[in-house]
């Protein structure tokens, strides 16, 4: 089977709670939810919500990951209606900053090993 990835990052599975909120052109907070992660890498995630994100806006996230709590912007790829009558959304980082990006390889790293 051929398929058309894109990613230059692994994507780990992993369930982990987020808190977002949608921002809107002008900087506004259009909208504000929870919601899990279905998988992380170092370039972007797949969440899983109970509302369908309007890929318009773009997104602030709060992600626990373990013992840490990162907060990242991204950007909205695409939403979708999920499984169980929930929605996904993949959203890619912007404005990633060096000290998120080590918390993010060290949860990839720690999460991958123990699941070798």
């Amino acid at each position: 089977m051929v398929t058309n990835e894109q990613r230059h990052c692994p994507r780990i599975q992993a369930l982990n709670l987020i808190s977002y909120s949608c921002i809107g052109e002008s900087e506004k907070i259009e909208s504000q939810g929870m919601g899990r992660t279905l998988n992380i890498s170092e370039e972007g995630i797949l969440i899983e919500t109970y509302v369908s994100i309007d890929p318009k806006y773009s997104i602030a996230l709060s992600i626990g990951l373990e013992d840490e709590l990162i907060n990242i912007k991204g950007q909205i790829i695409f939403s979708q209606p999920g499984k169980n009558e929930k929605f996904e959304a993949g959203i890619e980082f912007l404005e990633t900053d060096e000290s998120t990006l080590d918390v993010l390889r060290k949860y990839i790293k720690a999460f991958s090993e123990s699941h070798e």
